[in-house]
C-alpha cells in the first residue's frame, strides 16, 4: 500500500473524535492575544487612578520596573514551558522538578488565587450591566455570565481562544483609540475642560512636578505614599500575564509561538501601560484624577467626548468577561493537573471527547458562584479579606515560578532533561547551551527577581489594605502545607 493510500492520523481537534487527550489547538494569534488581554484589565482602565494618585507622573517609571520583573517571570515560565509543555504547568514543573509538596502548592495557590479573583469579577459585572438596565437585579447577571463563560468552555480549548482573541481585540482597540485621541489633543491643541494646555510638559510642571510624593513619604493622615508604594498596586495590575505558561499544553507550535508571545510582553506593558498614561496624564492635569471615574473616561470627557463613559462601561465588561474566561480555563488545567499528580481527586483528570477537563471546568464554575453569593451576603468581608488572600497568592505564584526555573536548571545539568526534548541525552554546560528559550543572565535574574518581591510584600506592611494581605498570606501557606501533609497522612 503506497503512503497515499495509508489512513491518515486524526487531526486533533476540538471537532474531530480522538482519543481523550489535550488538543494543541491554540493557533499563534489565539496566545499573542491571550498573552495581551492577560496584562490589559480593568486594573489598567480603573485602577491606574490609584497608582496615579499615589506616585504622580513617576508611576510611568514604577509600571517600567514593574515590567521588566513581570518579563522576567514570564520568561522564566516560558523557558519551562517551550522545552516540556504541559497543561496546568506552573504545578506540573514545581512537581517534576522541585518536590511534589512544592506542586501541591503551587497548584492549589493558583487554583485558588483564581477563584478569588473569578468571584470578585462576577460579583462587579452586575454593575455594568446596570448602567444600560438598571432594573436587573446583580446577581442575575452575574449567573447568566456564569453560564455563558461555562458554556464556552465546555466547548473546547480553540472555543475558548476565539473568544478570548475577540475579547482582547475590544481591549486593544479602545486603548489604541485613547492613546490616538490623546495625541490629537496635545499635537492640535484642543482646548480641553480642566484649562489646562495639553503638553507632556505637564508631567514635570503640574502638581509639584515629576516626582510629586517622592520614592515614599507619609501623609498628614498617617498614610504612605511616593513611587516605591505605587510598586505595590502596579505589581498586582499585571496578574494573569502567566497564563502564557498555562497555555503552552494546548498550543499547535508552542516552541515558536511561546517565546513571540513572551518576547512581545515588554513592549506591550510599554505601550498600554506606559503610553496610555503617559498621554492621559499629559491631557488631563494628574492631581485631578481623583478616582470617582476612570481616567480613560476623563480624557475623553475633558474634550467634550460625553460618549466615552458608556463605551469604557462596554470595554470594562467585556474585560471582567475576559478575566472570568481565564480563570475558568487555567483552573480546569490547573486541576487536571493536580489530578494527574496524584494531588487532587482522580475524577478531576478526566477529559470527555473534546479534549476538555468537564469535571475541572464544572467543579471551578460551581464553586466560584458560591464564592459569588458570599461576595453578596457580606461584600464587606469578602472584598476585605478574601481578595487580600487573592492578592499575596500572586506574588507566591511569581516566587514559586523563579524558584522552579533554577531547580530545572538543575535536573537539566544533571542529564534529566524531558525524554521528549532536545535537551534529552545532555548534561552539564553542553545541556544548558542548548535550552531553546533561555531566561536572560539565568544566573543572577531568579535572585534579582525575589529580591523585589520581597521589597514588594515589605512595601505592603506600610499599607493598611495591604497588610491584611500579607498576613492572610502567611496563614494561607500554613494552610496549604497542612493539607498537603494531612492528604500524605492519609494515604
Amino acid at each position: 500500500m503506497s503512503t497515499a493510500d495509508a489512513p491518515k492520523k486524526p487531526r486533533e481537534t476540538d471537532d474531530v473524535p480522538v482519543p481523550a487527550t489535550l488538543r494543541k489547538s491554540l493557533k499563534n494569534r489565539h496566545i499573542q492575544l491571550i498573552a495581551l488581554g492577560g496584562a490589559i484589565g480593568t486594573g489598567l482602565f480603573y485602577g491606574s487612578s490609584e497608582s496615579i494618585a499615589l506616585a504622580g507622573p513617576s508611576i510611568l517609571l514604577a509600571y517600567l520596573v514593574g515590567g521588566f520583573a513581570i518579563f522576567a517571570i514570564v520568561r522564566a515560565l516560558s523557558e519551562m514551558s517551550v522545552e516540556d509543555p504541559k497543561a496546568g504547568a506552573f504545578s506540573y514543573y514545581a512537581t517534576r522538578y522541585w518536590s511534589k509538596r512544592a506542586g501541591f502548592i503551587s497548584g492549589w495557590n493558583y487554583w485558588f488565587n483564581y477563584i478569588l479573583v473569578s468571584m470578585v469579577e462576577l460579583s462587579v459585572v452586575g454593575s455594568f450591566v446596570n448602567y444600560w438596565f438598571p432594573a436587573i437585579p446583580t446577581w442575575v447577571s452575574a449567573a447568566v455570565f456564569l453560564v455563558i463563560i461555562c458554556a464556552a468552555n465546555l466547548l473546547g480549548v480553540s472555543k475558548f481562544g476565539e473568544f478570548e482573541f475577540w475579547f482582547a481585540i475590544i481591549k486593544i482597540v479602545a486603548v489604541i483609540a485613547m492613546i490616538i485621541g490623546g495625541l490629537a489633543v496635545i499635537i492640535f491643541v484642543l482646548p480641553t475642560a480642566s484649562g489646562v494646555r495639553a503638553s507632556f510638559a505637564n508631567w514635570f510642571t503640574v502638581g509639584n512636578g515629576f516626582f510629586p510624593n517622592g520614592l515614599m513619604g507619609q501623609n498628614s493622615d498617617g498614610s504612605w505614599t511616593g513611587l516605591l508604594m505605587a510598586l505595590v498596586v502596579v505589581m498586582f495590575s499585571f496578574g494573569g500575564t502567566e497564563l502564557i505558561g498555562i497555555t503552552a499544553g494546548e498550543t499547535e507550535d508552542p516552541k515558536t509561538t511561546i517565546p513571540r508571545a513572551t518576547n512581545d510582553i515588554i513592549w506591550r506593558i510599554l505601550v498600554f501601560y506606559i503610553g496610555a498614561l503617559g498621554v492621559i496624564m499629559a491631557v488631563v492635569p494628574w492631581n485631578t484624577i481623583d478616582g470617582k471615574s476612570s481616567p480613560f473616561v476623563q480624557i475623553f470627557d475633558s474634550v467634550g467626548i460625553h460618549a466615552a463613559a458608556g463605551i469604557l462601561n462596554f470595554v470594562c465588561l467585556t474585560a471582567v468577561m475576559s478575566v472570568y474566561n481565564s480563570g475558568l480555563y487555567a483552573n480546569s488545567r490547573m486541576l487536571y493537573s493536580l489530578a494527574k499528580q496524584g494531588n487532587a481527586p482522580a475524577y478531576l483528570g478526566k477529559l470527555n471527547a473534546k479534549g476538555v477537563p468537564v469535571a475541572g471546568v464544572l467543579t471551578s464554575a460551581v464553586i466560584t458562584a458560591i464564592a459569588v453569593v458570599v461576595v453578596f451576603v457580606w461584600p464587606e468581608f469578602a472584598f476585605n479579606y478574601l481578595m487580600s488572600i487573592a492578592t499575596i497568592a500572586g506574588i507566591i505564584n511569581w516566587t514559586m515560578i523563579m524558584f522552579t526555573e533554577m531547580k530545572f536548571r538543575k535536573v537539566v545539568a544533571a542529564g534529566g532533561a524531558p525524554e521528549d526534548s532536545e535537551l534529552a541525552g545532555k548534561s552539564g554546560k553542553e545541556a544548558l547551551d542548548a535550552i531553546h528559550f533561555k531566561l536572560p543572565f539565568a544566573k543572577v535574574t531568579p535572585w534579582v527577581v525575589l529580591a523585589f518581591l520581597a521589597l514588594v510584600v515589605v512595601l505592603m506592611c506600610f499599607s493598611a489594605s495591604y497588610r491584611v494581605a500579607v498576613i492572610a498570606g502567611v496563614i494561607w501557606l500554613a494552610i496549604l502545607f497542612a493539607a498537603y501533609q494531612l492528604t500524605q497522612a492519609k494515604k
